[in-house]
């Protein structure tokens, strides 16, 4: 009697974790998430990308491989920041449900099981640290970044910094990350019409770090929020941004010459000399530009607006055509076929269930 090779069941959850600058030692943290993703029962696999020259956890890594761990270990040529190194990692993912965890203590690896259950009723689930530690700077720092973020982009959210996010396939595929966006994927994938909630998580007690952050990253996040704002509200529609903005500039500087242009007429007031001229002409010709800018962007996406799709389909049904019914077939009662000077028409349709597709 031959016996038949046992065939490995395709995982259904696929963890990424990106190894970054900031880390942990990988050992621990590997086995309290493998911990926690066991606990929800269903096959899996765990992904580590390594973004650049990271000697210590390679070496870990390897180890962990040696040791017979089913990895899968990605080593970047160099450090292309997380948001590339989680594409790397969901290239090749199997899974049908993704799970993101950061490479370092930031959330209870036991509440994981509740982060992946609610995608029960949501495309994309968030962790949310609760309660977070920290002194009065760090909380009042984190509601003015909230604060201004929410204002921006009409989302409600309260930790975008927490790094365990569990998502649906069709999300990561649908997305397409660059630069510091993995901090925005939330509402990067609310703006693609998937549904998004945030799941309360208990912050890891080794999560202590205290950083000082330097002016240059205040102006890096600032930067990165105006482009998620530009890509969230005017993405499809660019002469809605550049045409108020140009006709804005535009209408002051046409105040402006026309205060001037008065002034000069009925006041004899003399227009050499004056800056004022100058920067009035200056405004007209930039808010043209400004609003040209707008209109090409407009004809770029008018161009291609075929292939895009600006739609996202959750759900389609359908019901079944109506069956066709010869004359022959139709029974009609007697003294029943003619009222009050009218034929009545019999149809037969087919009426079983509505069939999702």
């Amino acid at each position: 009697m031959s016996m038949q090779p046992i065939t490995p069941r395709a995982p259904s959850i696929s963890v990424i974790v990106p190894v970054c600058g900031r880390r942990a030692e990988l050992r621990s943290l590997y086995a309290q998430y493998k911990s926690g993703i066991e606990a929800i029962g269903l096959p899996f696999e765990f992904i580590f990308v390594i973004d650049g020259n990271r000697t210590d956890a390679t070496h870990t890594l390897n180890e962990l491989l040696q040791e017979g761990e089913d990895l899968t270990v990605i080593s970047l040529t160099r450090s292309f920041g997380e948001a590339a190194a989680l594409m790397a990692g969901f290239e090749r993912a199997q899974g049908t449900l993704i799970v993101t965890l950061p490479a370092y203590h930031q959330i209870d690896a036991q509440d994981i099981p509740q982060l992946v259950a609610a995608l029960g009723s949501s495309d994309m689930a968030i962790g949310h640290r609760s309660p977070r530690y920290g002194n009065a700077w760090d909380r009042m720092r984190r509601s003015a970044f909230h604060g201004l973020v929410n204002f921006v982009t009409g989302s409600r959210l309260r930790d975008i910094g927490c790094g365990a996010r569990a998502m649906r396939r069709q999300v990561f595929e649908e997305m397409d990350l660059y630069g510091d966006q993995h901090r925005f994927m939330a509402i990067l994938a609310s703006r693609l019409g998937f549904r998004v909630s945030e799941v309360a998580m208990r912050q890891s007690p080794k999560d202590r770090l205290e950083r000082v952050y330097r002016p240059k990253e205040y102006a890096h996040h600032v930067l990165d929020l105006f482009s998620i704002f530009f890509l969230v509200r005017f993405t499809k529609r660019p002469l809605r941004f550049f045409g108020m903005l140009g006709a804005a500039t535009f209408g002051i500087g046409a105040l402006l010459i026309t205060f001037l242009s008065v002034q000069r007429l009925f006041f004899d007031e003399k227009l050499s000399d004056r800056p004022a001229l100058l920067l009035a002409a200056l405004l007209v010709v930039l808010g043209m530009q400004v609003f040209a800018l707008g209109l090409l962007g407009e004809l770029i996406i008018f161009t291609h607006a075929r292939g895009m799709k600006d739609y996202r389909v959750q759900e389609v049904i359908q019901y079944p055509e109506t069956v066709a019914v010869s004359v022959e077939d139709i029974e009609v009662a007697p003294e029943a076929d003619v009222e009050d000077g009218c034929n009545r028409e019999i149809r037969q349709t087919a009426s079983p269930p509505a069939v999702t597709a």
